[in-house]
C-alpha cells in the first residue's frame, strides 16, 4: 500500500512540474494576424492565468481592459493571444512593451488573400471553457507558413539546469538515506524480529504446559 501511494504522489507531482514548465517556458507559432482590438474582461475566478495592466496603471482592478491579438495558423485554425505586461512578476519574461506590441500586431494584419506570416512567441494555454488566452511575448515577420520556428535555446538551457538540479538532490539525498535513514530502519526491523521471536517463544512455554 505503501508503495502504491509513493507511486500515486510521485506521478502527480511530476504531472504538476510538466504542466508548470510547458504553461511558463516559451513557445513559438507562426500564423498570419487577422485583427487586433481591446477588450473589458472581467477577471475572476481563472485570475491565475491573467498577468497584469500595463505597468504605471492600477492592477489591482478585477475588471480592465485588455489587448487582443487574432491569428490563424499556418494550417488555418484560429489562435486568440492575449496581451499583457508581465513586468517584475511570475512568468520571468520582464515584458513592458504591451502597447507597442499592440501597435506592431495592428500593423502586420493581412488577409487570406495576401498573407503574411509571423512567428509569435508566447506562453500559457488557450481554454475555450475557462476563458484563458495564452500571452504573446513578441511578434516576428517569417518568410511563410512553412518557416522554422528556430531552436528552443532558452528552454533546454532551462530544462537541463533543473534535470542537473534534480539529480543532484537525488543523489545526495540517495547517500543520505543510505548513511543514516536505512541504517535506522534495519535497525528497527531486527529490534521488532527478535521482540516477535521473544513472544513467540513465550507463547510457546504456554502451549507446552
Amino acid at each position: 500500500m505503501l508503495t502504491v501511494i509513493r507511486w500515486v504522489f510521485g506521478i502527480t507531482f511530476w504531472v504538476l512540474v510538466g504542466a508548470v514548465f510547458h504553461y511558463t517556458l516559451p513557445q513559438v507559432d507562426i500564423v498570419r494576424v487577422t485583427d487586433t482590438y481591446e477588450k473589458r474582461q472581467d477577471i475572476g475566478e481563472n485570475a491565475w492565468f491573467w498577468a497584469q495592466a500595463d505597468i504605471g496603471t492600477d492592477g489591482t482592478l478585477a475588471n480592465r481592459d485588455v489587448f487582443f491579438i487574432q491569428t490563424r495558423r499556418a494550417k488555418g485554425d484560429v489562435m486568440v493571444y492575449r496581451n499583457e505586461d508581465t513586468g517584475w512578476s511570475w512568468p520571468p519574461y520582464f515584458k513592458f512593451d504591451t502597447s507597442n506590441l499592440q501597435a506592431e500586431a495592428a500593423d502586420a494584419r493581412s488577409t487570406a488573400d495576401a498573407p503574411q506570416y509571423y512567428a509569435v512567441k508566447h506562453y500559457g494555454w488557450r481554454n475555450e471553457f475557462f476563458t484563458i488566452f495564452p500571452n504573446a511575448i513578441s511578434l516576428r515577420p517569417v518568410e511563410g507558413p512553412d518557416a522554422s520556428k528556430g531552436i528552443p535555446y532558452l528552454n533546454i538551457f532551462i530544462l537541463a539546469l533543473f534535470g542537473a538540479v534534480v539529480y543532484g538532490i537525488w543523489v545526495r539525498w540517495r547517500r543520505f538515506r543510505m548513511a543514516r535513514i536505512d541504517p535506522t530502519l534495519e535497525a528497527i526491523e531486527d529490534d521488532f524480529a527478535e521482540k516477535s521471536s521473544a513472544v513467540t517463544r513465550w507463547l510457546g512455554t504456554w502451549r507446552k504446559k
